[in-house]
Parts: structure tokens; C-alpha cells; sequence
């Protein structure tokens, strides 16, 4: 069996009288793709939010390769490997493709500010070097024909990929997607399961926020079910797709979860 990447043990998060995350244990195991799935308001995006240190926990713990997370700020989170993307995307829309993902390459980058500025051969072979990184991530997602495009001219489908294709340049071991599936059509879906699925080839283990259940039960190992910030199912995706409480909770009879 793989090993333990992530354990969240005993996760509460409030925010003023609403607890968006109610004594949460999750396991994240090296090379699966793990999906967690729930109502509107079920405490997906805060639990990804709290894993990369945008807002500290109320309660509970993280640790990652065995190392706790706690007190450590968004940054030093993704220098230990751990990128994400975003439910409402966030790119730098007059910079070029691959200047966005260039800037995924930041926390691998040796040289200084002071090299930077005088343009010295070390800081000159490091950005050779980010821009054919860059370029790689783009001709992984696709979207290698339009590196030099403004962000803002692509399609959203385009862009959902271009961030994915940053969050990749980090080199993460571990790559949190919040709804990446939020806006494709069919047709791009699709493409966005395969690249899923290749993402798990190249030994990164992938955590998915999704709405788009055909995308969940065809790419994930495993599915944890959240309603009202609690994990109300865990299991195989044909085990979840049966189980009572999760259909219960999708078809409203214990809340819609807004």
C-alpha cells in the first residue's frame, strides 16, 4: 500500500457562529486521486483553503510527508510541495500564457533580486530554463500553440488548464484542483479527465473539488463526501455512488447545503 502523503486529523474551521468544518479526518495517499465531493456549501473550498494556509484552522492538524503544517504561512506551504488551483480562476490576464506559468516556477528559482536586477549569467540560465519548463507544462495541458496569447484572450476552458499548467510548474507532489470542470463543455471535460489521469502518471498525487460527478467516478480512487463541513461518506466511487446518506444529502432531503 502507498504511503501517507497528507493526514488531517480532528479539522474544525469557523468562521464568527458557522463552523464550515466540523472535526474533519481525511487521509491523502501517495499517487491516488482522491475527490471530495459535496453540496454547495459543504466546506470543500475552506478545506483547501486551510491545507495551503490561507485561513489557520480553529482545531485539528496537518501533516504532510509526516511533518506538521500548523503555523506555517501560504508560501512555505507551497515550497514543500503542495500547489493548487482556484474555483474562480486567477491568472494574471495581460500577462502571456506562458508568463503565467513562469511565475509557477517562483519557489524553485535560486537567484536573487540583486542577480535579477543586473541581469547576471546565473539569473539569465535560470530563466532559460523556467521558459522551457513553461513550455513544457503547455504542450502537456495543450496549449502549447498559444504561449504567447494574453491569458485574457483565452476561451475559459483554456484558462482553466493554464492554471492548471501553473500549478504543475511548481513541481508539486501534491496538486489540489477546486472545480475544474466549472464551465467546460462536454467536449473539454473530457480532455480535463485525461489530463487528470496523466498528472497521476507523473507520481503527483491529486486532490479534486468537483460538481461534475461523470468526471469523479470515472478518474477517482477514492471519494470523501462532505455536508455541513462533515465527512458523511469515505470509499470507492461505485461504494459512494450506492451509499443512502451521500443520495440523500444530493437530492436535498437533508439540506441543500447553502
Amino acid at each position: 500500500m502507498s504511503a501517507h502523503l497528507l493526514v488531517i486529523e480532528g479539522l474544525e474551521k469557523s468562521f464568527g457562529g458557522l463552523r464550515a468544518i466540523a472535526g474533519l479526518d481525511l487521509t491523502i495517499r501517495e499517487g491516488q486521486i482522491k475527490s471530495v465531493i459535496g453540496p454547495n456549501g459543504a466546506g470543500k473550498t475552506t478545506l483547501f483553503n486551510l491545507i495551503t494556509g490561507v485561513f489557520p484552522a480553529s482545531k485539528g492538524l496537518f501533516r504532510y510527508l509526516g511533518k506538521p503544517l500548523k503555523g506555517l504561512k501560504a508560501h512555505e506551504i507551497a515550497r514543500l510541495g503542495i500547489s493548487r488551483t482556484f474555483q474562480n480562476v486567477e491568472l494574471f490576464v495581460h500577462m502571456s500564457a506562458i508568463e503565467n506559468v513562469m511565475l509557477g516556477r517562483h519557489r524553485r528559482e535560486r537567484a536573487g533580486i540583486f542577480k535579477a536586477g543586473l541581469r547576471l549569467p546565473g539569473m539569465r540560465q535560470e530563466e532559460r530554463e523556467s521558459r522551457e519548463r513553461a513550455h513544457a507544462e503547455l504542450e502537456f495541458v495543450g496549449l502549447a500553440g498559444k504561449a504567447e496569447m494574453d491569458a485574457l484572450s483565452l476561451p475559459l476552458g483554456e484558462q482553466k488548464v493554464l492554471e492548471i499548467a501553473r500549478a504543475l510548474a511548481t513541481e508539486p507532489q501534491l496538486i489540489l484542483l477546486d472545480e475544474p470542470a466549472a464551465g467546460l463543455n462536454p467536449r473539454e471535460t473530457v480532455k480535463l479527465s485525461e489530463t487528470i489521469v496523466r498528472i497521476r502518471e507523473r507520481r503527483i498525487t491529486v486532490m479534486l473539488v468537483e460538481h461534475d460527478m461523470s468526471l469523479v467516478m470515472e478518474v477517482s480512487d477514492e471519494v470523501a463526501v462532505l455536508n455541513y463541513g462533515k465527512k458523511i461518506a469515505e470509499g470507492p466511487p461505485r461504494e459512494i455512488q450506492r451509499n443512502p446518506e451521500v443520495i440523500a444529502a444530493y437530492l436535498g432531503e437533508e439540506g441543500d447545503g447553502a
